[in-house]
């Protein structure tokens, strides 16, 4: 007999809900980039009509390892996201300013 999840959810103890959202979270924190895009409720289609390329090029994209950052950062653009590069040290954090130049180049 199958149970529905709010039922098994209600019976979890708090720590293990602490910890199930926990997991949640971190899943939601870092994805790769075709998970984004499902998560965003786009298809490589729609994505595709926004870049004005094809749905392949989309699907080839998204298994890269290696890109430049300007393709990275109009993939995100079309999703609706913004892009940032930052470094983490033990000291803390620091955003990369070089990059902002990136999303409009100007002809010489």
């Amino acid at each position: 007999m199958t149970k529905k999840f709010s039922e098994l959810r209600a019976k979890m103890s708090p720590d293990a809900m602490g910890r199930a959202q926990a997991k949640a979270k971190a899943m939601l924190d870092e994805m790769p980039l075709n998970e984004l895009r499902q998560a965003r409720g786009l298809s490589q289609k729609m994505l595709a009509d926004v870049l004005r390329v094809q749905q392949p090029s989309i699907a080839k994209l998204e298994k890269r390892t290696d890109m430049y950052i300007s393709t990275l950062r109009s993939h995100i653009e079309a999703m609706g996201g913004e892009l940032e590069v930052v470094a983490r040290f033990p000291e803390g954090t620091v955003k990369i300013s070089n990059f902002a130049d990136l999303a409009s180049p100007t002809s010489s």
